[in-house]
């Protein structure tokens, strides 16, 4: 009965399937005689083609552009690192052009001045300091090939002021020895320039303590005052006369002595002196009024 029933189904449920293909079918076929279903096919396929390209495009246009700021950025950090070389070269070739201009208006001055004396006068520079030894010592590069002799005063022109550097105490044939005002064994005759008062100046050891002064009586205590110039005295005819030491920059009264001890910061900054005069006192220069 079951069995009867299941083909009675199938019997029934075919045409109606039969049909349905039909319908389908003819709709194809009508769809594609009008010409609607190739024109929306050709639509669709268009639509979805376009959308994968513009999709691709704009892939492939971030990754290009990717690149690009990678190849963009390596380009510029390239230009930087050789902008900043060259920035770092004009300023070294500024630094050495102002240091050049310098030396050559430090060497200008030097020869205004050195023309500019009476006395015959041979320039140096220093190329060695004895800072180890207690009585310390300078070595300058002229010897008795140049004309330089033992005992000739040395002087320096540093800042628009000439003063007293020391003396040459040994000659080679292209050197020479000079001993510094600061030296304790350097005395020098020497007068405050104020009041004319003759004292001794001499030196303490070292470049950078001051100078001493003695022999300045007390009563002069009320005409003194800190800044006060005291210059050579020119007499033994060791120094020119007038020629600046240093300037006065403590007074201390003793009451065990006669006298005041005085100090003196020197002229002469000898930390950065380079360049000397060394004065032959027997001759005149010739090249002045040139």
């Amino acid at each position: 009965m079951k069995k009867f029933n299941s083909q009675l189904n199938i019997k029934f449920k075919l045409p109606e399937f039969v049909l349905v293909i039909l319908i389908v079918i003819s709709g194809v076929m009508l769809a594609f005689s009008s010409g609607s279903f190739v024109v929306n096919f050709k639509s669709i396929g268009f639509t979805l083609v376009s959308t994968v390209e513009r999709e691709l495009h704009i892939v492939t246009s971030s990754v290009k552009n990717a690149f690009l700021s990678v190849s963009e950025l390596a380009r510029l950090k390239k230009d930087y690192n050789e902008l900043v070389k060259k920035l770092e070269n004009y300023e070294q070739m500024r630094r050495t052009n102002a240091d050049i201009r310098k030396e050559n208006e430090r060497l200008k001055s030097l020869l205004d001045f050195t023309t500019s004396l009476d006395e015959k006068n041979y320039p140096a520079q220093i190329i060695a300091r004895d800072t180890d030894n207690i009585f310390s010592y300078l070595t300058i590069d002229k010897g008795s090939a140049h004309g330089i002799k033992k005992n000739m005063p040395v002087i320096a022109y540093q800042d628009g002021n000439a003063g007293v550097v020391g003396k040459i105490t040994q000659v080679g044939r292209f050197s020479s020895i000079v001993m510094p005002l600061y030296n304790i064994n350097c005395n020098i005759s020497a007068r405050i320039q104020n009041t004319r008062d003759l004292g001794i100046v001499s030196g303490t050891g070292s470049e950078d303590s001051p100078l001493s002064m003695k022999y300045i009586r007390k009563r002069m205590l009320d005409e003194l005052h800190y800044g006060d110039i005291v210059v050579t005295s020119g007499e033994n005819n060791n120094y020119m006369r007038d020629l600046a030491i240093g300037s006065i920059s403590k007074i201390t009264v003793l009451d065990y002595n006669s006298s005041l001890e005085i100090e003196l910061t020197p002229i002469i900054d000898f930390s950065r002196l380079e360049n000397v005069v060394v004065i032959n006192m027997t001759e005149i220069n010739s090249s002045k009024g040139r």
